[in-house]
């Protein structure tokens, strides 16, 4: 309990720092806790420890895991969403991250209608063009957007990108820069049923970095529980 409770206090003081080089406060960055294969009872530590935004990869974690923790927890599902399995998780999440096609934006708002609710998305963008990364390419961005905020039950929140894993995290500057120009520009166009106030970008390895490029949505996992097995 000890290690994740110093952990998150190590974690809040980084974000508080960087935000302020930024311009900003602690209170204007989520701090989202990965639980990707984390038990219930750290899970549970970590909320005790004022972290109550969860992120989970898999959809079926996410669901397995969401009556066991309890209505504190905010989920958010922050891995690639197949078509199938949006109606398993249409009522439990508080964000979805991972859009990046129309056909994924249709089935959330075919679901959401069904239960008669909004739901909320960031448009994941694959800024640096890596293969092995989903996300729509940054010069397509704004067409999905404006295509999206046709449907009713659908509110694009803002962006979210997976940067290269690099051992010098300052490398990652070039594209949480790239993403803030191309989050400003965006909201900058106004468009109807579009709310920009989101941009999750950063993880345990270079998420100051981020907050100082102008993320206000950090995934944090390793640096809360150390390194996992993924293959669980």
């Amino acid at each position: 309990m000890n290690d994740i409770s110093n952990n998150v206090s190590d974690i809040k003081r980084k974000i508080e720092t960087a935000a302020k080089v930024s311009g900003r406060n602690y209170e204007d960055i989520l701090f989202l806790g990965v639980t990707k294969t984390v038990d219930v009872e750290r899970i549970k530590i970590l909320m005790d420890c004022g972290v109550k935004s969860l992120g989970e990869n898999r959809v079926q974690e996410l669901i397995s895991k969401y009556e066991l923790i309890g209505n504190d927890a905010k989920w958010h599902l922050i891995g690639n969403l197949q078509t199938n399995k949006v109606k398993y998780i249409i009522d439990k999440v508080e964000l979805i991250h991972s859009v990046d096609s129309l056909k994924l934006a249709a089935e959330i708002d075919k679901q959401a209608k069904k239960i008669d609710k909004t739901v909320d998305i960031l448009v994941e963008v694959n800024i640096a063009g890596e293969a092995s990364k989903h996300g729509i390419e940054p010069s397509k961005v704004l067409d999905l957007i404006e295509n999206i905020s046709y449907f009713d039950n659908i509110c694009v929140k803002g962006l979210m990108t997976v940067a290269p894993f690099v051992e010098n995290p300052e490398e990652n500057r070039k594209y949480f820069n790239q993403m803030r120009k191309i989050f400003v520009d965006i909201k900058s166009q106004n468009v109807d049923n579009i709310d920009m106030a989101y941009l999750s970008m950063g993880m345990t390895n270079d998420y100051e970095i981020a907050i100082e490029e102008g993320a206000n949505i950090v995934r944090i996992g390793t640096g809360i529980f150390g390194k996992r097995n993924y293959n669980l």
